[in-house]
């Protein structure tokens, strides 16, 4: 009986973006009892998201996939319509043999598009590690869950406020 690969699916993201201002992406992605997460910059809040997606899987992927194609399309009319997300990759340069051949799609529709493009990219890079060269991949490149689970666990569980923490003033933002 063969065995089903474990498939990536994120389980949380968040972006923030702004005129003047680098944009930044954070994800976890979980796969089994895996768990990778990562942050990047990048030009915008997909590209952020797509650089901390590559940055939290580079040990499984041992590179950076290689983005082909992005499209989104309009699936309907009006303020509430959902927008369909193709992404089409390669597998990352740094791959050798057969682990550097094909190209991988993935789609997602929703009516956030920064949601549809992730996980949209997220189904490419899945669709990539079921090919039979990369399996295993996610087993081989270890399990960070586990360890932040000890690391959680002996942890304070209430936040303390810092008292000489430097005040946050948003407005500084928009003055740079």
């Amino acid at each position: 009986m063969t065995s089903q690969p474990a498939t990536l699916h994120l389980e949380r993201w968040t972006v923030t973006s702004g005129s003047n201002v680098q944009s930044r992406g954070a994800v976890v992605i979980g796969s089994g009892d895996h768990q990778w997460d990562g942050a990047a910059e990048g030009n915008g809040p997909v590209d952020a998201l797509f650089r901390a997606v590559d940055a939290a899987l580079e040990g499984v992927l041992t590179g950076h996939p290689r983005l082909i194609a992005y499209d989104v399309h309009a699936v309907a009319e009006g303020p509430d319509a959902e927008g369909l997300v193709t992404v089409r990759l390669a597998p990352p340069s740094s791959a050798e043999g057969d682990r550097a051949t094909g190209k991988y799609t993935g789609s997602s529709s929703d009516v956030n598009i920064i949601a549809a493009s992730i996980e949209a990219y997220i189904a490419a890079i899945d669709r990539l590690l079921a090919e039979v060269p990369w399996q295993g991949a996610t087993e081989a490149a270890g399990n960070r869950r586990r360890a932040k689970s000890a690391e959680v666990a002996s942890a304070p569980r209430r936040a303390e406020l810092d008292e000489d923490a430097a005040e946050l003033l948003t407005s500084d933002l928009f003055e740079r």
